[in-house]
């Protein structure tokens, strides 16, 4: 089912503006580097919650490095049956580290009201479905993986919120 699940994604995958667009929001997740800034940015405009958005940017974080230690234990190899549009970091591919850092930060940042986070986070778990890179298994257990992280530590993040 995995496999043709990611088959019917990539698919989509055909169309150059669904192509794009998926290669886009891939490569703003790379290493989380999107939601890092989006904490950061957060920090730097609410300053009334300044430590939370760094907490939960650390959460976030947290997360990716997590799934990254779980992907070295794991060592899934990335679908081999379909042609990937992008280039990746590693050779593994269970848990989605994309995955793990979108949904922490979509978890983190919407607790403060960012509430554009969470569809974002959604957009870049679907493009590594749609640039082949993953199975939807992987995206499953990164998203997972990233929620638990961002739940375990709400209530730390929630503690200092009016630093």
């Amino acid at each position: 089912m995995d496999h043709r699940m990611l088959s019917a994604l990539r698919a989509r995958g055909g169309d150059p503006r669904v192509a794009a667009t998926a290669r886009a929001l891939s490569w703003a997740g790379e290493h989380g580097a999107v939601w890092l800034a989006a904490g950061l940015a957060g920090a730097a405009v609410d300053g009334a919650r300044r430590g939370a958005w760094l907490r939960g940017t650390a959460l976030t974080v947290g997360a990716h490095a997590v799934s990254m230690g779980v992907k070295r234990v794991v060592r899934r190899p990335r679908p081999a049956h379909v042609e990937p549009l992008v280039r990746t970091a590693g050779r593994h591919s269970f848990p989605s580290s994309h995955a793990s850092s979108a949904v922490a930060a979509a978890v983190a940042y919407g607790a403060l009201g960012a509430y554009v986070i969470p569809p974002l986070a959604a957009a870049v778990c679907l493009s590594r479905l749609v640039v082949g890179v993953h199975y939807p298994s992987d995206v499953a257990a990164g998203a997972l993986l990233g929620a638990l992280t961002a739940c375990a530590g709400a209530r730390w993040m929630r503690g200092g919120a009016h630093d």
